[in-house]
């Protein structure tokens, strides 16, 4: 059975804008998954669930539902198979920092589980906390639930045989799924790990498709003004994410798409975020775009 389609975009000068700008979020989906595969080396649960979730023929489906219905219905960016593996990649650089910094994560602290346990919970609730998109984005969040449930209920047998703790691993999935859009806020560490790397997935390949859709606002221009976003160690904090950006248009995607979900979660104490532009060689910013105008009811650039 083919792929769904996402509708593709007119050769406008909206297109043309992107001469000579790399789309790399195809490259990035590649690097995510190295390093997905690096970091859960170290935790066999882990890493048996990465492998559980990419051959999952319900799982894509799913995925690829949802970007029918974000980007191709609803002009948004990117929630498909891409997003997931992206964000995941940020979630387990995340994980490894606080490890590292020897951070309470509520897996380990509740008693159900280890440090694999929790690196399992998290991988497993950011790669399906956007599923819900396949029906609706309105809700998105529960129907996520209830999509990943039975998903989950299938694939955690493979690795627990305790009955208790598949339940307990299975319910922490499903809370940093509900509460991934702070509707409601997450309660637990793994939930904010959750929030925090789907936040950080917002550079210029992602923001790309809606935008050569014909998407003009703050959002989208915003968004393109992002180059990198890079998980590092922290000087006063155990995680630091740098965002690199080319025009300071970007701050508004840093504030409004990261930094709100940050506060509203248990991880800020421990994660800190640096934004830098980093124009051309002249000095100057780059431009997104240089003119638009009003056609039939939507901005587009000219």
């Amino acid at each position: 059975m083919s792929k769904i389609r996402i509708p593709e975009p007119q050769v406008t000068a909206a297109r043309q804008l992107k001469v000579g700008l790399p789309d790399d979020y195809g490259n990035l989906a590649t690097l995510a998954d190295a390093t997905i595969r690096e970091l859960t080396k170290p935790y066999p649960k882990a890493g048996l669930m990465y492998t559980l979730l990419m051959s999952n023929t319900r799982l894509d489906a799913h995925w690829n539902m949802a970007n029918y219905t974000t980007v191709g219905k609803l002009g948004y960016n990117d929630h498909g198979p891409i997003h997931a593996r992206v964000t995941a990649a940020y979630a387990m650089q995340i994980m490894t920092l606080l490890f590292n910094a020897h951070v309470p994560l509520d897996v380990i602290q509740s008693g159900a589980g280890g440090q694999d346990d929790a690196m399992l919970a998290v991988l497993a609730g950011i790669m399906m906390h956007d599923i819900g998109n396949a029906t609706h984005r309105q809700g998105h969040e529960a129907m996520s639930v209830i999509l990943a449930r039975p998903l989950l209920e299938r694939m955690l047998p493979e690795i627990y045989t305790d009955i208790e703790q598949l339940t307990l691993i299975e319910n922490f999935v499903l809370s940093e799924i509900q509460s991934h859009d702070m509707n409601p806020p997450p309660l637990f560490m793994e939930s904010g790990v959750v929030a925090v790397a789907d936040g950080c997935d917002m550079t210029k390949g992602r923001a790309r498709m809606p935008f050569d859709l014909g998407k003009i606002d703050i959002h989208a221009v915003s968004a393109l003004s992002i180059e990198t976003v890079n998980i590092l160690p922290g000087k006063t904090a155990p995680v630091e994410i740098e965002v690199v950006m080319s025009n300071s248009a970007g701050i508004f995607q840093v504030e409004e798409t990261l930094v709100k979900k940050l506060n509203g979660t248990p991880l800020r104490p421990h994660v800190t975020v640096k934004a830098n532009v980093v124009g051309p060689e002249d000095g100057h910013e780059r431009n997104i775009i240089t003119s638009v105008e009003l056609r039939n009811g939507r901005l587009n650039p000219v």
